[in-house]
């Protein structure tokens, strides 16, 4: 590759870049070169902004947590509209959307990248899941106080069951691509049938 190509707004070109290698390549095949190849640049252009890969990959996971707690954002507020339901088909459609999919396991694959996103922030070492967990957590209570889920719910049993279930159903897939919206709407029908039938 060149080393005069400038990037502008370099960081974010090469998380787009990354991004999009981890989507097709999966993570193994997720390297520095592969990145500035995706992204058209010289590979000493991500080493001018980050110290070593694993920073990179750092940031690019806390990158895309960020962007998930903006969703989170809107799931709270959602509280007390539509159908506690429907909410929660939105909500586990979009956390669990096709790159924090792929980033799940490219956390797992490399224990650097663990250990520099627990330094980075509580819960880092699985910064994706903590995120949908947080989300799901909050939004569950506030409905609970809304009574629109009854009064005794385990929020913290439902969570899990929430993000866990969630979680296999969107990865643990033969196609490409996320899970119909009808089996979403199944499962979670299925997880929060009980605490939703029984609100006062």
């Amino acid at each position: 590759m060149p080393t005069g190509v400038h990037l502008r707004d370099a960081r974010q070109q090469l998380f787009d870049a990354a991004e999009r290698v981890l989507l097709r390549e999966g993570p193994n095949g997720l390297t520095s070169r592969a990145v500035t190849d995706e992204a058209g640049c010289a590979k000493g252009v991500l080493h001018r902004h980050f110290a070593d890969f694993d920073a990179f990959l750092t940031d690019l996971v806390l990158d895309q947590a960020a962007q998930l707690e903006v969703q989170a954002s809107a799931l709270r507020e959602s509280t007390g509209s539509g159908t506690v339901t429907g909410n929660l088909v939105a909500a586990l459609t979009t956390l669990f959307g096709p790159v924090p999919v792929a980033i799940i396991p490219l956390i797992t694959f490399r224990d650097e990248l663990r250990v520099r996103l627990r330094r980075a922030r509580p819960g880092g070492g699985i910064a994706i899941l903590a995120e949908a967990t947080t989300a799901i957590s909050a939004y569950l209570a506030a409905e609970r106080e809304r009574g629109r889920i009854a009064a005794d719910a385990d929020i913290d049993s439902l969570t899990l069951s929430l993000v866990g279930g969630g979680h296999l159903l969107f990865t643990d897939r033969e196609a490409p691509g996320p899970p119909a919206r009808a089996a979403v709407e199944r499962f979670v029908t299925a997880a929060v049938a009980d605490a939703v039938q029984r609100r006062p």
